[in-house]
């Protein structure tokens, strides 16, 4: 980090606590939970906000001006990415506090310099605690090959649940496990089996880079932190269908759109041969989106699961992705080749558990008329 700012200088003045240093807002993320106060804003013009389950929440404090921003962003910033930021006009680095991880995007906007600053806990949720709807996470820790998405809006835990998954993977089983991401989120213990993880911009290139060198290097399972572009995604398709199996994530808000959302990445003359491709390597998409819970104490995952099963994969390969919903909504049963569930089916099961309020389960639906039919036929 710059030796020039620390962050232990004060420098933002609050109503209610004076003077404050960057660490003191970082603290508060230790105070309250990583889980519940996920993110921390900070742009010239506006005083600081923190997102605390889900809602941005501002201090009480003047509006920052450009003095205060640099003091309050440049300590994250080695010299290094400081000439990325003046290059570029924006930068990812992380920063580890205690026991808190934090990513962060730096950036020039109209204003003037922005921080969007993520905490993520070095404490990797067990499994059981991630709120799937059903037990097919076995059988994702169970296979050997295949690609797994985990999809969603930004926040919406999709790190979290592959960190989960792929840390009860090492408890279980000695393998090499491999990562290319940016900027690295979870610490992945090693366990029983040995874990590599490589930064972006400052271990490997590029995603498509640090992906052909890991396939040189005997992976059993890859992280590819996020699918950004075609090369990177036929890259990450090959590596599931020869044998690795495969993590990545998309934002996309539903498992149909994420299929199409992959196709979308190529040319028309390209989309056939990558459908077969999908249709062979993909295991499963889990979408996923937090929902505030109704006791008002932090928030739970409502998931849409797509299991490819023989059906998913021949509607894949031959372009009728709009049917792939009405496997979701039959394919249900504790068997492997289902297990599936839809976005309003997790949402009803958690309205009638008294979780999540019927209100908030209809804004975060993907589809009302649907949720409204599981309400009344549950």
């Amino acid at each position: 980090m710059s030796d020039e700012f620390s962050v232990n200088e004060k420098v933002y003045p609050t109503a209610e606590q004076g003077l404050i240093s960057l660490q003191d807002m970082l603290d508060y993320f230790e105070k309250r939970g990583a889980l519940r106060v996920s993110d921390l804003h900070i742009k010239v013009g506006a005083p600081p906000a923190y997102r605390i389950d889900g809602d941005l929440v501002k201090l009480k404090g003047p509006k920052i001006t450009h003095d205060m921003a640099k003091k309050l962003i440049y300590p994250f910033l080695t010299k290094k990415n400081q000439e990325k930021l003046q290059a570029n006009f924006s930068v990812d680095c992380s920063y580890r506090m205690g026991q808190l991880q934090f990513r962060i995007n730096i950036f020039q906007e109209n204003d003037g310099l922005a921080a969007a600053i993520r905490a993520l806990s070095l404490d990797i949720p067990d499994i059981n605690d991630i709120g799937f709807p059903n037990n097919v996470w076995e059988d994702m820790v169970a296979r050997k090959h295949g690609l797994i998405l985990m999809t969603g809006i930004t926040g919406a835990g999709k790190s979290t649940t592959i960190a989960s998954i792929i840390n009860r993977i090492s408890q279980k089983s000695a393998c090499r496990i491999m990562s290319v991401e940016d900027p690295i989120e979870y610490i992945l213990p090693q366990n029983y089996s040995i874990i590599s993880q490589r930064e972006v911009g400052k271990d490997v290139p590029s995603f498509n880079g640090g992906l052909k060198e890991m396939l040189r290097q005997d992976p059993d399972i890859i992280f590819v932190g996020e699918m950004r572009d075609a090369e990177t995604i036929s890259m990450t398709l090959m590596a599931a269908e020869t044998g690795h199996l495969v993590f990545s994530t998309l934002h996309t808000r539903d498992t149909t759109g994420t299929v199409t959302r992959i196709l979308d990445y190529f040319p028309e003359g390209r989309q056939a041969e990558v459908r077969n491709q999908l249709s062979l390597g993909l295991a499963y998409i889990v979408s996923q989106k937090l929902i505030p819970k109704k006791a008002g104490d932090g928030r739970l995952v409502a998931m849409e699961i797509l299991n490819n099963n023989y059906a998913c994969a021949n509607l894949i390969r031959t372009g009728k992705i709009e049917q792939l919903y009405s496997q979701l909504q039959t394919k249900t049963q504790n068997r492997p080749d289902e297990k599936m569930i839809t976005l309003e089916k997790h949402l009803t099961n958690l309205v009638k558990a008294d979780k999540i309020d019927l209100l908030e389960a209809k804004k975060w639906c993907n589809n009302l008329k649907t949720f409204v039919d599981c309400m009344q036929r549950q």
